[in-house]
């Protein structure tokens, strides 16, 4: 289909959803003078292991996570296999070189029963991995957004406000909300909804995957709204400087304070250690979020601090 009519049911943008601030031109060049240099960009040091596509044992009642570097995620849950912002290829704009080599390539991925994209940035929506999926694959996204999928072929497209959910196989999947913003050239700025994923097996426990957002009250109206979310996929990097990015990145403090907001036993920390999109140094966001773990209180074995490639079973 080469061109889509936007579902009427959506607004022209979603500004008035909008709770994170927007850099203009000079902030944004502030940012990139920021970046650690080229010398500092060792990816060498993080963690990576050889992915399996087909973590065991996963069956009824149970949850595993597999981390492929940044954002990009495989849940399985129950028996559903889920691919979140699958990232995928080589670099990004802005972003031209990986830190870290892909745990997959497309064509190693499991059969899926869904993709899920939680917003439109290039680091969480990547056309050159979409285009090497097979184009029936389901795909849940925010509201707004399947003109996009449907013009690049994609046939079975979901788009989903925030809290409301779908079924898919048996588990329920909801769109929650995400102090956040999306774009993608500079004529679609807030065209797109922007949200997190809350994934629900038939047992009733649930897993979080937060998409990309700041700290603030979502967590909590979250956890209050799911009361078993056993595991939460938080992103801790992308954080500096905070002056210019705190409203729409948390920092490792932020993100263990958002577990326990969420009442989630289990942190997966992602958004790091892939792409140079901030001035932290490069494994920083792994090593304060060890710290703020262990200083919350919380119980070492809790934080699944993933390689690259890493599973980890509930």
């Amino acid at each position: 289909m080469l061109f889509a009519r936007r579902d009427p049911r959506w607004p022209r943008d979603f500004h008035h959803r909008r709770t994170a601030d927007l850099l203009n031109l000079l902030e944004a060049w502030e940012l990139f003078r920021t970046f650690p240099p080229a010398a500092e960009r060792d990816g060498s040091r993080i963690p990576v292991v050889a992915a399996d596509p087909h973590p065991t044992p996963v069956g009824p009642g149970r949850i595993a996570v597999t981390w492929l570097g940044h954002a990009s995620v495989l849940l399985h849950v129950d028996d559903v296999t889920l691919l979140v912002d699958p990232v995928l290829a080589g670099g990004i704009p802005g972003a031209r070189r990986r830190l870290t080599a892909p745990a997959l390539t497309p064509e190693q991925l499991p059969d899926l029963d869904a993709v899920l994209i939680s917003h439109d940035h290039y680091d969480h929506l990547d056309a050159p991995t979409l285009r090497r999926l097979p184009r029936s694959t389901p795909v849940l996204v925010g509201g707004g957004s399947a003109p996009w999928f449907a013009r690049r072929g994609f046939s079975d497209v979901t788009e989903l406000d925030w809290w409301e959910d779908v079924e898919v196989g048996g588990v329920r999947i909801e769109f929650v909300p995400a102090h956040h913003w999306s774009r993608r050239t500079p004529f679609d700025t807030c065209r797109r909804l922007w949200g997190g994923w809350v994934v629900t097996g038939a047992d009733g426990r649930s897993v979080l995957h937060a998409g990309d957002t700041g700290y603030g009250p979502f967590p909590a109206r979250i956890g209050a709204r799911h009361r078993d979310i056993r595991v939460a996929v938080l992103p801790v990097g992308a954080y500096a400087p905070r002056r210019l990015l705190r409203s729409v990145h948390m920092d490792p403090a932020e993100a263990v304070r958002a577990a326990g907001d969420l009442g989630a036993r289990h942190l997966v920390p992602i958004h790091w250690g892939t792409f140079v999109v901030s001035g932290e140094p490069v494994l920083e966001p792994l090593e304060r979020v060890r710290e703020e773990w262990v200083r919350a209180g919380r119980d070492r074995a809790d934080l699944w601090d993933l390689p690259v490639g890493g599973t980890r079973v509930l």
